[in-house]
């Protein structure tokens, strides 16, 4: 919010310094140019002046051999819309056609000038943007993309710790689920947005690529945590699952939850070196739940089918947390040889 005041801002003041009509195009481009990453924001600034230069030029076009008439503009929209389109410039659509029409509005023997001031205005507020967006409070990836892993596990970790036991109510349950989907997506989003500043603008070090493969997989256990409990919730109950083997199946998650959040602790450096025994205890848990689950799927094999899609689940969900340790002891092995 504050970036984007203050890239309207600048932006209508250089306009007026420069005796430029109309500022408030400037403001609309600065509005659609400041990004959410610096990469994008870059990005941006090319595909803006790349298709408002088609947009003017071929505004101009249809005025000067079609004149200008709502149909003639219509057709205009129509067509950048689908060059846009075809030349994979989605994002810039709005702002192309804010300029189409703004020329094409426009009347007497000053069209060109009038296309030309208009494609300097957007020129300066796109600009002026991305300025802004990298010299003010640049975005700090590594330490929203970790404070949300700890909402986002907080949260699943909730759920998975009373989806067996039905102790939550179901009003409960439902909100938060959806606040954890919520910030599942959300932090989807923000590796992408990580992972593409990195890759596109940031020189790749060996610390920052084994970074990047942790927060990787930091992402995947908890997509594999979403998957298991979409599966209990589809699958569980209907499996007309006995006392005993909920108490397995309670028990068994209980243990992955904390060893995920053992994991997490690790990465932060907030776990003791003698404190390390309880990877050996949460793996000798995972055998002894392998083998009761084989002891209830002979005993019914016809009923027993869906739990046994649970138990496929929690061995995926397993299994990349394990994967998840490996990448944590090798990057913090890094870090501290490279001190």
């Amino acid at each position: 919010m504050l970036k984007t005041g203050l890239a309207v801002t600048l932006s209508i003041y250089i306009c007026i310094f420069f005796s430029l009509d109309n500022f408030v195009f400037a403001g609309v481009a600065a509005i659609l140019a400041v990004q959410p990453s610096v990469y994008r924001t870059w990005k941006q600034l090319l595909d803006q002046v790349i298709t408002n230069t088609l947009g003017a030029s071929i505004s101009l076009f249809f005025i000067y051999f079609f004149g200008e008439n709502p149909v003639i503009i219509g057709f205009v929209i129509i067509f950048m819309i689908s060059l846009n389109i075809k030349l994979k410039m989605e994002t810039t659509i709005p702002l192309t056609l804010v300029t189409v029409i703004a020329i094409m509005s426009a009347t007497g023997s000053g069209d060109f000038y009038f296309a030309l001031e208009r494609f300097l205005v957007i020129v300066i507020g796109t600009s002026t943007a991305i300025i802004v967006n990298i010299l003010v409070y640049p975005p700090k990836y590594k330490k929203k993309f970790i404070q949300n892993v700890d909402v986002t596990f907080r949260n699943m970790s909730l759920l998975m710790r009373t989806a067996i036991s039905n102790e939550m109510t179901e009003a409960s349950y439902q909100d938060i689920n959806r606040s954890f989907k919520k910030d599942l997506k959300k932090l989807e989003e923000q590796y992408k947005l990580f992972d593409e500043e990195r890759e596109k603008l940031g020189k790749a070090k060996r610390l920052n690529i084994r970074e990047i493969v942790v927060f990787k997989q930091m992402l995947k256990v908890l997509q594999e945590g979403n998957q298991l409990l979409e599966n209990i919730e589809e699958h569980y109950f209907q499996s007309k699952s006995e006392n005993d083997e909920n108490e397995v199946f309670d028990q068994q998650l209980e243990e992955l939850i904390k060893y995920h959040e053992y994991l997490l602790l690790k990465y932060l450096g907030k776990i003791k070196e003698d404190h390390e025994d309880i990877e050996n205890d949460i793996l000798k848990e995972k055998d002894r739940f392998y083998d009761r689950i084989l002891e209830f799927y002979h005993v019914n094999k016809e009923q027993k089918l869906r739990i046994m899609i649970i138990a496929s689940s929690i061995v995926d969900y397993s299994f990349h947390l394990e994967r998840l340790e490996k990448l944590i002891n090798q990057y913090l092995k890094i870090r501290e040889n490279g001190k």
